[in-house]
């Protein structure tokens, strides 16, 4: 039985130490609103679910309560890059931190879990899919762990917008650290999928704490325009400051940056398919302001902190509610007026209505696919449990004659169901190692003059290299010793063939790994109710999506808010739509007959907006007026809406009032 006296004790003196730790580390002396509330129930051992916005200070959330306790904190995250960026950040401050990833060697891998075993760091970033290796099964008995934290949590959800089966395996982690707590994050998840998330982790309660999804000083809004980039132009030459343009493809990307540069304004391209030197000095350009624009695909943002975005700007539609929300949200952190622009056209309404069908193909095309994946890879049945392979998708496409597009959902159903994983972002750093003995390095040196500089510059920048492969950069040793980069991967190339060192080039090429042995395409099985399930969750959050586009009445915000269960939210007064509304003008007569007229057609039932209209009375009524009206009684919570189907119906306070009048 835990002693309620000591615990409030320890308590207390968290108190003291978190608000020591924030100000020591981060230099702040008071916090975010809730990461002081979810940083306690953390430390109070308990499994906890926060839910907070792009931008509103989810890792600190982990890493105080971890800082402040004996042990290390093992996080969970499924971006490589938001795992470096945030280890760098860490060891910044001075705080010693670990990875472990995809990207690494068996060697690397031991080392890092070796030194977390022992007590060496604070946090260990590991990616899902190495929860369930054997060398990390084989460490975790060991591992001093104070704090298990679920970044992207809304991953472990199949109804969610982002389902990765390997989040799957992180319950397994409570069966062998039973008392160690959990803490889930994510910036946005519906009612269902955050009842998903305790469940899938196994929560022992029900603690959860949410941010409101009002963003005050963001203005949505939402334009049908014929030429998008005219549209855009006017967005970006109106609006000061840097922003960022998504797009649904890599090839739109560099289309749209090109019309930009052609029309004075900097700006760059970003999507998954440029190396990853490229991807990180576009990236830091723009953080610099060095670029101004970003025009990218949803490959860009994850784990950048960049306060001053002044706009966001969708030029395709995506596919649902919960990522434009996310990436829409990377606008105007710092407080400050800011904008998210979704654009469109009517024939992208019609292609977006059509993914759910190219997204979900039939079991006969995914099982075609999956038959050409293995010839193309030359792997026979029974073969390939846990190998992984370098995977052109481009290269596979053209040789069977397969849209890529079509390709990647196949892969991507493949993946949620166990079958694979798929990683287009993979970067594999350039290693040496050491080889030969010391006496033979100094016989060389001594023979080879030219050869000396290179040798001296390895043992002097990369401790360990004598005793494991360690990560280099060809560039950094080309820089200073004022050499191309070409004639150092040559040397390098010519000390391994001398035996002197091991040397594994860099790989950036996308990789394909097996999570079980290959099967014959007919044995491939996949669970089709779950496949069916998923693909209507889809078909729902596309209709949600489309249904935000082309409404010029509800309050955009009001809107996302009450897509994810947040009925707290008043009408923004800066969206579009809002401020359309403000110049409609509608007297005290208007509005309490409209009142009393949806009070009374919702009695039973749920209706659309234009049905009211229709049943209210036909061809007379202003819809703006009425939408006026009804923004109000939701504000009110005399009705609710139901953003999936795009109707409204009676809230609970209406029906208690009804029920028991004589309390109000």
């Amino acid at each position: 039985m835990v002693d309620m006296r000591y615990h409030k004790i320890f308590a207390f003196q968290a108190l003291e130490d978190i608000y020591t730790i924030l100000k020591s580390y981060w230099g702040y002396s008071t916090f975010r609103p809730l990461q002081e509330e979810i940083i306690h129930s953390v430390l109070e051992g308990r499994d906890t679910l926060a839910i907070m916005p792009t931008g509103g200070g989810k890792s600190v959330c982990f890493q105080v309560p971890a800082i402040a306790q004996e042990g290390i904190c093992l996080v969970v995250t499924p971006l490589i890059a938001l795992m470096k960026d945030q280890v760098e950040k860490l060891r910044a401050k001075g705080i010693s931190s670990l990875l472990v990833h995809s990207g690494m060697n068996y060697n690397e891998v031991r080392n890092a879990l070796n030194s977390a075993r022992h007590g060496g760091s604070k946090f260990l970033y590991v990616s899902p899919e190495r929860l369930q290796t054997e060398l990390f099964k084989e460490y975790l008995p060991a591992l001093p762990l104070n704090l298990i934290a679920v970044d992207e949590a809304h991953c472990i959800s199949q109804w969610g917008y982002d389902f990765r089966p390997a989040y799957l395996r992180i319950a397994d982690l409570r069966e062998e650290k039973p008392e160690v707590p959990v803490l889930a994050l994510t910036a946005s998840a519906t009612a269902i999928v955050q009842d998903d998330i305790r469940d899938k982790l196994k929560f022992s309660g029900q603690r959860l704490f949410r941010q409101s999804y009002e963003r005050a000083n963001l203005s949505y809004s939402a334009f049908n325009v014929d030429v998008k980039i005219d549209k855009l132009l006017n967005i970006v030459k109106k609006v000061t400051g840097c922003g960022i343009v998504y797009c649904r493809s890599r090839r739109r990307t560099v289309e749209i940056a090109s019309l930009l540069q052609l029309n004075k304004i900097s700006a760059d391209f970003y999507h998954a398919g440029l190396s990853h030197e490229d991807r990180n000095e576009k990236q830091e350009n723009w953080i610099k302001d060095k670029t101004r624009i970003m025009v990218c695909t949803n490959a860009f943002g994850m784990g950048i902190d960049k306060p001053d975005v002044r706009f966001v700007v969708h030029a395709d539609i995506p596919e649902c509610i919960e990522s434009y929300y996310q990436e829409a949200g990377r606008a105007g952190r710092d407080g400050q007026k800011a904008y998210a622009v979704l654009l469109y056209r009517t024939d992208d309404l019609e292609a977006l209505k059509e993914i759910p069908g190219y997204r979900f193909p039939p079991l006969t095309e995914i099982r075609k696919i999956y038959q050409s994946l293995v010839n193309y890879l030359q792997l026979p049945a029974g073969a390939g449990d846990g190998i992984s392979f370098d995977f052109d998708i481009e290269d596979f496409s053209k040789n069977f004659q397969v849209p890529a597009l079509q390709v990647m959902y196949v892969i991507k159903t493949l993946e949620q169901e166990s079958v694979l994983t798929y990683n287009d972002q993979f970067f594999n750093p350039s290693t040496v190692m050491v080889t030969c003995s010391r006496e033979y390095l100094q016989e060389v040196e001594a023979a080879n003059p030219l050869l000396e500089p290179y040798i001296r510059f390895l043992l002097r920048s990369y401790g360990g290299i004598l005793d494991v492969p360690v990560a280099i950069s060809e560039k950094t040793m080309a820089k200073t010793l004022r050499k191309e980069v070409a004639e150092v991967q040559n040397t390098l190339l010519r000390l391994q063939a001398m035996a002197v060192l091991s040397y594994q080039p860099r790989k950036e090429t996308p990789q394909i790994r097996f999570l079980s042995a290959r099967v014959p395409a007919d044995d491939l099985v996949i669970n089709e109710n779950n496949y069916r399930l998923r693909k209507e969750v889809l078909e729902n959050q596309v209709e949600t999506i489309l249904a935000y586009a082309m409404d010029t009445a509800c309050c955009r915000a009001l809107f996302i808010g009450q897509y994810f269960n947040d009925h707290q939210l008043k009408p923004c007064g800066v969206c579009d739509n809002c401020l359309q509304k403000q110049k409609i003008n509608i007297s005290n007569e208007e509005h309490q007959a409209l009142y009393n007229s949806v009070i009374s057609e919702l009695e039973n039932k749920c209706l659309t907006i234009k049905e009211l209209q229709a049943v209210i009375s036909p061809g007379d009524i202003n819809i703006s007026k009425l939408w006026k009206v009804v923004e109000l009684l939701i504000a009110e919570d005399l009705i609710e809406m139901i953003p999936a189907a795009g109707t409204v119906k009676l809230g609970q306070k209406k029906r208690a009032k009804d029920k028991n009048p004589a309390r109000f």
